[in-house]
């Protein structure tokens, strides 16, 4: 069914832009309003709150015992601190990363961007406080709805299945498996459409394969959505999610790091380049971000080092893969 839903979404980009566009205004406005709805229904609907008894210990980290399975009482958990807690953070930010990844894909298509110079930046800033709004509230719309140990140990292994069964009684698996696919299926589209695009622009500046830099009659990257599409299709076949999210998720904050330390070598050897877009809280900002970014990576690392190293194994090969590229080029 994965494979199908890359499959299907990747035709309909391949007819042009505005297919695209429509599927993810329409699932994207599903998803935040169901969201929404949740989160407020939350607060309003669910019989007993948990939410004193979750802050009594808000600011403490604790962990289960060694020897403790299933239900455990909150006086067992133990506390935690130092370079165990600093890893048990980056794993558990994992599937936070993740979920807010994609704030920064409206540049993918800045070439197709009406007024780039304003829309980009409005657009970074609005989604970027959108998705931070809406998890902080989902989040705290958890500790309302549920006890300590069903948030350690939820139904499925899904907080949001647990939170929405004590919502809306039995129904509430259902309610979240449809808000699940609508989330998938116009997140799917928004990587697809945006994703392409930096395969064709790596190909007009000869570092990709020259088909990827051909438009097709819709005037859309074709041949990069379909090269994309059969990458994820191998990707689906290739271990459980929970794996690939560790390994997306390390290697996307690579290449975070990467970029904004590209901000500092560009205003060193190139300070004569136009500058559209300032660097909000330069140098401070980024120079953070760069420290939250390694000490993530580092110590995600040292949790989960098998599907870490493959993902930077994956990265390290691009390296020869560029310099046989700029090679060719300079041939050319």
């Amino acid at each position: 069914m994965a494979i199908g839903t890359i499959l299907l979404l990747t035709y309909t980009n391949t007819r042009g832009v505005k297919e695209g566009k429509i599927i993810q205004t329409t699932f994207t406005s599903i998803k935040l309003l169901s969201l929404f709805g949740l989160i407020v229904l939350g607060f309003v609907l669910v019989k007993e709150s948990f939410w004193s008894a979750n802050w009594e210990n808000g600011w403490e980290a604790l962990k289960v015992p060694d020897n403790a399975v299933g239900e455990v009482a909150k006086e067992s958990w133990l506390p935690i601190g130092g370079s165990v807690l600093i890893g048990a953070i980056a794993a558990s930010m994992v599937g936070s990363i993740f979920s807010s990844d994609a704030w920064n894909n409206v540049t993918f298509i800045a070439g197709e961007i009406k007024n780039p110079q304003r829309n980009i930046g409005l657009s970074l800033f609005l989604g970027t406080l959108i998705v931070s709004t809406i998890y902080i509230a989902a989040n705290l719309m958890y500790l309302h709805v549920l006890p300590l140990q069903e948030i350690a140990y939820p139904s499925g292994d899904r907080v949001a299945v647990a939170a929405s069964e004590n919502i809306f009684g039995t129904s509430g698996s259902i309610v979240i498996a449809v808000m699940i696919m609508i989330s998938t299926f116009g997140c799917n589209n928004g990587l697809i459409l945006a994703g392409a695009r930096v395969y064709y622009t790596m190909a007009k500046d000869g570092l990709f394969f020259r088909s990827a830099g051909h438009l097709n009659k819709n005037a859309v990257p074709g041949w990069a959505l379909w090269a994309q599409a059969v990458v994820a299709s191998l990707l689906c076949l290739s271990g459980s999610y929970n794996n690939l999210l560790t390994m997306i998720s390390f290697v996307v904050v690579i290449f975070y790091g990467l970029t904004i330390a590209g901000i500092f070598i560009l205003r060193k050897k190139r300070p004569d380049l136009p500058r559209p877009y300032k660097a909000f809280g330069y140098p401070v900002l980024p120079i953070i971000y760069i420290i939250m970014g390694s000490v993530f990576c580092i110590f995600l690392a040292i949790a989960e080092p098998l599907y870490t190293l493959w993902g930077l194994g994956i990265v390290l090969l691009g390296i020869p893969l560029y310099f046989i590229a700029v090679s060719g080029k300079k041939e050319q």
